[in-house]
This record gives structure tokens, sequence and C-alpha cells, in this order.
């Protein structure tokens, strides 16, 4: 039973292998005339050892074999058909490397953005669960094992396999006796090969498995640069990395040492058979049954045929790795994307914006075990400002991710315009929507691109306008480089309040039905928040607007407001209303703010 399940998964793993070719056949007659060209190749390079041996026999070789191809007269002739045997084959390898070359980057070129498409397109619930070093090197080391193997190991394991057929014909076409002497050894090291195989292959899928989590460490550090140095953690930093790249060299050599081994039993029992085959013609040289032509060539032909058959076992590691590769990524490539469009193409709904929850009930895929939302029910109407308070972990960030449509309920509704949200197309729903949260991110371009991030392709006056909205124009022209300074990665040239300006002004000029403002003021200063309050007070009118709030004193003039704790609404009303509450939960918190701030 386990050793059908074996094969299953070996069959599997090359028939996703063998996906990649779809990638090639849009170039298919490159491909052909590279494999033409290949052929051609090892065909004039399978004509050295007759032509050598011919030329080395001179005048002695008065009915060489080669002599029933050609109509060879004298060592000259031998000599000048051997150099254009030497002209052609550079031509045709030449030939060979470029087209493989022009096919492979083609290839590979689409297959990264295919892959860069597919995995952006994924659900939250993957990303949920994924590390972003791990994605990266699905797309950066997985694929460029891909690369090698299309552009070298695949054209080279062809012509291995050309030098073996024809070079074995040939053995067989001069001496059938000094043939059957070399080929004793052939089932034996055929064998080996399968067994050596499949171990390299599963140490080599290890291998970049743990290449990947190196890529993890990398990232995080850089991502999280200012606590490593605000904690002085950089030696912390470089143990983990020097573990887990240790770990990989640990793996990496474990495959060498294999590979190592293998070729080491090749090379033996090959030139082991050559001494025996030179030792065993030598022996019918002097009986006077062949000639030192055929001797020669016999000779030569052997050990092209034994490296070739040698060189397999490294070509063949390769093309286990590269199998590796392909069942990484087709892990990733197989995973259900959302069903999105682009914004041009999406349908425009014109929303009115009211949103009900109905009964909603929700857990992370992560912790099914513990509830967020159990039974949740508001409405909001069009244009109304509706702020969800509560302590931390009571479900706040949960409603603003199922409003996006990053997850599903687990039971209940969720309404827009009284229609179930699951029955708009998900780029259309949220193609009305705007999100600003706490924590922004911004893109390591421009101002001007970050804005514009809002309405790709807008005019820099609509930036502006957007700008000038958010409260962000007078910082933005305070820069010697004004809407063309870069921010830096992740917005590290920007202070929290900037970052917060900017975002607002992307929303702006997204102009979306529906605003979600998760904490947006939650970490700033007194001064920053006046000026990020203001914006956000700009962009709220005329639009519903769901904000999500720590800081109490932003949210007083909100139509509504609803006290979230252990996934259920405990109290709503409007600030005064709240306020007057004996004992209530949402008028202790305000007071304990109150206090903190006096």
């Amino acid at each position: 039973m386990a050793e059908e399940r074996k094969k299953r998964v070996s069959k599997d793993a090359l028939k996703r292998a063998a996906r990649i070719f779809r990638y090639v056949a849009p170039y298919r007659s490159k491909f052909t005339l590279g494999l033409i060209f290949l052929f051609l190749s090892a065909f004039t390079f399978m004509t050295f050892p007759s032509l050598l041996g011919r030329l080395l026999a001179g005048d002695d070789a008065k009915e060489s074999p080669i002599d029933s191809f050609f109509n060879l007269e004298n060592i000259n002739q031998v000599a000048l058909l051997l150099m254009m045997a030497f002209a052609l084959q550079s031509f045709f390898s030449f030939m060979r490397i470029y087209l493989f070359a022009d096919v492979t980057e083609r290839a590979i070129a689409q297959l990264r953005k295919d892959t860069f498409g597919h995995m952006i397109k994924l659900p939250m619930t993957f990303f949920n669960g994924e590390r972003a070093g791990e994605l990266s090197s699905r797309i950066s080391n997985d694929i460029t094992q891909l690369q090698d193997t299309f552009m070298t190991t695949l054209a080279e394991l062809i012509r291995q396999a050309i030098i073996i057929f024809f070079g074995v014909s040939l053995l067989f076409f001069y001496s059938i006796e000094l043939t059957l002497v070399m080929l004793v050894s052939l089932p034996v090291m055929m064998l080996a090969a399968v067994f050596f195989g499949k171990f390299i292959k599963t140490l080599s899928k290890a291998a970049q498995s743990e290449l990947a989590k190196s890529q993890v460490v990398v990232e995080e550090t850089i991502t999280g640069i200012q606590s490593v140095k605000a904690f002085t953690n950089e030696f912390l930093e470089m143990l983990r990395y020097d573990g887990v790249v240790e770990d990989v060299r640990k793996l990496a050599m474990k495959g060498a040492k294999w590979r190592g081994a293998f070729a080491s039993f090749i090379i033996f029992g090959l030139f082991g058979t050559i001494v025996l085959v030179i030792w065993y013609g030598v022996k019918l040289r002097n009986d006077g049954e062949i000639g030192l032509d055929v001797l020669t060539s016999f000779i030569l032909y052997s050990v092209f045929v034994g490296a070739s058959i040698g060189g397999v076992a490294d070509v063949f590691g390769k093309l286990q790795k590269a199998i590796g590769a392909t069942e990484s990524l087709f892990d990733l490539l197989e995973k259900s994307p959302e069903e999105l469009k682009p914004q041009n193409e999406s349908e425009k709904l014109s929303l009115t914006g009211k949103i009900e929850f109905k009964a909603a009930k929700f857990s992370y895929p992560t912790r099914k075990e513990k509830p967020v939302l159990r039974g949740v029910d508001f409405q909001v109407l069009p244009g109304e400002k509706v702020a969800i308070v509560g302590p931390s972990g009571a479900g706040k960030t949960t409603i603003s991710a199922l409003m996006l449509r990053y997850f599903d309920l687990d039971e209940g509704q969720i309404l827009v315009d009284g229609k179930p949200a699951e029955g708009f197309p998900i780029s259309s729903l949220r193609n009305e929507m705007a999100l600003v949260p706490q924590d922004i991110i911004l893109f390591g371009g421009t101002i001007a691109q970050n804005i514009e991030y809002g309405k790709p392709g807008a005019s820099i006056e609509e930036v502006k306008k957007a700008a000038k909205k958010a409260n962000a124009l007078e910082f933005i022209e305070a820069f010697p480089e004004g809407f063309d300074t870069l921010v830096g990665e992740r917005g590290i040239q920007l202070s929290g309040g900037q970052r917060q300006r900017v975002a607002i002004a992307r929303a702006i000029l997204k102009d979306p039905k529906i605003l979600i403002l998760d904490e947006a003021t939650s970490s700033l200063d007194s001064e920053s928040e006046r000026l990020v309050q203001q914006a956000l007070e700009t962009l709220m009118e005329g639009r519903t607007s769901l904000i999500i709030a720590h800081r109490l004193s932003t949210i007083r003039k909100a139509n509504n407001i609803l006290l979230l704790d252990h996934g259920l609404i405990k109290e709503q009303g409007t600030h005064e209303q709240l306020m007057k509450i004996e004992n209530g939960t949402y008028r202790n918190l305000t007071e304990l703010q109150l206090l903190e701030v006096n």
C-alpha cells in the first residue's frame, strides 16, 4: 500500500512538473529549432572519434569503417573534414544555446508574471497562514531553479541521451564483441541512478524549503530594522540567520555528499569498464582482428559514452531539484484565487452605502474554536457615521475585514444596499470602499505615486487636489522635491501623521461610497491628530463611514456608537446617550481616557 502511494506521488510530481512545458508551448517553433540544432551539434560531435581514428591510422587504414561513409583517400582530406566538423559544431552549439536561452527567458518571464498575479489574487486566509519571505522565495529561488533547468539542464540531458544512443550504435558498428564487454556494467549503474535520484529529490526539496526560511529571516529583519536597532538585537538576528543558513548548508552538503558518492561510483564503474575495453581491444588488435583506427575510434566513443552516462548523474540530480521546485511552486498555483477583475473592467455598482449586519457570527479559519463575533446586529444608513469601540480583541477590526470581504461569515449576513455582500462581484464591491488603517503601509515610490494608488492614472492636478483636502499639501510642498519626494521603504521617510494624511489623500482620490477608518488616529501626537482629524472630517462628508476607534474623543460626532465586547454589541447610541448610562462600559472607558490625558 505504501509502495503504491509512493508511485502515485512520484507520478503526480512528474505530471505537475510537465505542466511547466505549457509555458514553452507558445514558442514551440523556436524550441523545436533549438532541438534540431542540438541534434545537429551532437551529431557532428559524434563524428570526431571516427575521423580522429582515421587520421591517426593514416595510410594503414585500408578498410576503415569511416571510408564507407566518406570517400577519403588521404589524411589531408580527413583533416579537412575534421576541421569542417569542428566549424559546424561550433555554429550549431551557438544557435542551440541562443534559441534555448530566448525561449527560456520568455517562458520564465511569463511564469514569474503568472505566479505573482495568482499569488496576489489569493484570499486573505492564505496570507494569514504564510510568511512573506517564503512566498518571495517561490518567485525567486524556485523559478530560478527552473530557469537553470530549461536553459542548460534539459538541453544537456537531451544531448547526453543523443550521445549515448548514437555512441552505443556506433560502438556496435565498429565491434559487437567489444561493445558487449563495455555494456556489462550498465544495468548496475542504471539501478543505482534510480535509487540515488529519488533520494536526491527528497533532499533537494528540503533544501529549497530551508532556503525559503532564510529569506523570511532577511525580510523580517529588514522590515523591522527600527525595532532591531532600538533593542540592539543586531547580533540576535545575525545568530538567527546564521542558524537557518547553517541548516541550508548542512542539507546542501548532505545532497552533495550523495551526488558525489553516485558520481564516484559511476566514474569508477565506467572508467574501469573502459580500461577493460582497452585491454580487450589491444588483445584483438594484436590478434589482427581489428585495426588501429577501429581501436582508437572505439576507445574514444567508449570515453564519450562513459562520460555522458557519468554526466547523467549530475543532470538527473539537477532535474530532481527542479521537480522539487515545481512541487512547491504548484502548491501555490493550485490554491483557489478570488474572482477579481481590473478596475476598468469592474461593474460600477452606484451604491447608496447602506450597511446591515444580521446575526453575524465569525471565527478565523486558524482559530475556529475561538469565536470573534457571536451574533452581531447593526445598521448603518447611507451617509451616516457609525463608530465601533471596545476593548482590544473585541472584534472591531474583524468587522472591517468582513466588510472588505477578506473573509466570509460562518453564520448570518452582511447586506449592502439590502443585498447580500457575497452577491456582488468582489472587485466591484471593494471599488466602492476605501480603508484608512492605523498602520499605514506606503510603497517605496514617490508621494505622488502613493496618492495616485487610490486612482491609478489620475492626473497630477487630481493628486494635488486630494492632498489639499487631506491637509497634506503644506508638508509635501515643503520638501525640496515636492510630490516627487521618495517616501522610502514602507514610508519610513515620513512621520506617522504625514503617512496618515497621504493615506487619506489616497482614499479621497478613490472617492468611495463606503469609508472604513480602522483606528486611524490612535498612534498620533495631539497636533498630528488634529490635522488628521480635520482631513478625516473632509473625507467622511457625504459617505457612509464605519469608524473603528480607540480614542473615544475622536468619535463624539458619530451618528451612532456601537460598543463591542466579547463579540457582542453591549451598548449603542450617540455619545450623549451612552454617557447617561450609569456604570456603562462606554462611559467608564471615556472617563478613564480623560483621567489618562489629565
